[in-house]
């Protein structure tokens, strides 16, 4: 104020000075300056020109001004455009509410019709899209403070700062909530999902379970042993097959029911092959030859004849001990021998095949070596049975299965179009007789 005081003292006197010569000259001024009290008048005062002096400060004053209303005006314009923010952060955060809403709402109604537990749609989608206007209004918050840092002399209103604030924080931290409640939500139905699936997998293996009894308990067979493994014809496809295999022994004895009228020979009831050793047991009537046992590739013939088209009961027993062999028909013992691969323990893990005899193990048949008839009771043991036993099967009067090798139905898989059949074979022999 003093300084406007003295501009305008100043510009007064530069216009009521009086123009005068001291030599004649013209355009001299004098200019009357201001002496303060009890100053000695005999001292020479510094006039400087002060008209010159004043045009700056005046020109400064006038852009103080200037300044001042701008800022005020930029002030004006920075509220009513936050103004506005604020509505429209608003306006975004019911429009993302009411969103949320509804797509939740439309997720578990049509949840609700999905009876077949297909997984609903993600909602992946609106957690992206509450990230993205999260983000926004990040960046809109960081364009204020930006306005705010470029504001002059930093006049900017902390009241509305502190509510900008205050509401992004309010908007964030609803964001978040919405986005943990999403997220729990699709994790629920994820669950729920997997449950549905899980019951209805263990529905259908019960149900998978259930037909298999069903079909299993569905069997013509009075008892597990009263069948027949049935092999029409004279090919290298039709066999069974026993799925134990044998462990290593020291003697065996095998029994069986035997029907066949092939001609010439019967073929091969059956065979067990190891590795190395197709030939480690076999029983095989080929040709015109006579029905001969092998035991590790070695030949002992055998006084049986069971090609007259009834059912015959066959047992042979074979001791490692000097090779020690017997052949039984009907019960009664019709030959023994010696020497049929002495000291040779039978090999265990073969394969053994009914009908067939293999050139390797589990394979590679020969249609002129195939058994042509029906065989049934197929039993092995890992020792030499008694004469006593051996007659008690034959007829009729025991039945004793096979340690190593029982003759059940579970045990043996036919291939190549045999068949298994119901058979009580007293009934059928008693028939045949």
């Amino acid at each position: 104020m003093r300084a406007l005081f003295v501009a305008l003292l100043l510009v007064y006197a530069s216009g009521s000075g009086k123009v005068a010569g001291a030599n004649g000259a013209k355009g001299n001024r004098f200019v009357c300056t201001a002496v303060p009290a009890g100053t000695d008048l005999s001292c020479p005062v510094e006039t400087t020109n002060r008209v010159q002096s004043t045009s700056p400060q005046e020109e400064e004053l006038r852009n103080t001004i200037i300044q001042l209303r701008e800022t005020i005006l930029q002030q004006k314009e920075t509220i009513v455009s936050q103004q506005g923010t604020i509505k429209e952060l608003n306006s975004k955060l019911a429009r993302c509410e009411a969103d949320v809403r509804s797509r939740g709402s439309a997720r578990r109604k049509d949840y609700s019709k999905n009876t077949m537990g297909d997984l609903p749609r993600d909602p992946t989608e609106s957690v992206e899209q509450l990230g993205k206007t999260m983000q926004s209004l990040k960046d809109r918050l960081e364009s204020l403070e930006q306005l705010r840092t470029n504001t002059s002399n930093g006049a900017f209103p902390s009241e509305l700062r502190d509510l900008l604030k205050r509401r992004l924080s309010d908007l964030e931290g609803q964001l978040l909530t919405r986005v943990a409640e999403l997220e729990e939500e699709k994790s629920q139905l994820y669950n729920e999902t997997a449950a549905h699936r899980q019951r209805t997998e263990n529905t259908l293996n019960s149900l998978l379970e259930r037909i298999t009894e069903l079909e299993k308990s569905n069997s013509a067979f009075k008892s597990p042993e009263d069948f027949k493994v049935a092999l029409p014809l004279r090919t290298n496809y039709l066999y069974g097959r026993i799925k134990k295999s044998l462990p290593e022994m020291y003697a065996f004895t095998v029994c069986m029911w035997l029907k066949s009228s092939a001609s010439p020979g019967i073929g091969t009831p059956f065979s067990y092959g190891v590795p190395g050793q197709a030939n480690e047991i076999v029983l095989i009537e080929w040709g015109n030859s006579p029905m001969e046992l092998l035991v590790n590739d070695k030949v002992a013939q055998l006084p049986l004849s069971v090609s007259d088209g009834r059912w015959h009961h066959i047992c042979i027993t074979w001791t490692t001990r000097d090779g020690f062999w017997e052949a039984y028909q009907d019960g009664e013992r019709l030959g023994t021998g010696e020497n049929l691969a002495p000291w040779h323990p039978i090999k265990p893990g073969g394969v053994i095949i009914l009908g067939q005899e293999q050139d390797i193990v589990g394979g590679r048949f020969d249609a002129t070596q195939a058994f042509v008839g029906e065989l049934s009771h197929f039993n092995m043991w890992d020792r030499v049975l008694r004469p006593i036993d051996i007659s008690a099967m034959a007829n009729c009067s025991a039945y004793m299965p096979g340690n190593v090798v029982p003759w059940v139905d579970a045990n043996v898989e036919v291939f190549g179009g045999a068949t298994k059949a119901a058979l009580e074979i007293c009934e059928e022999r008693l028939f045949d007789s």
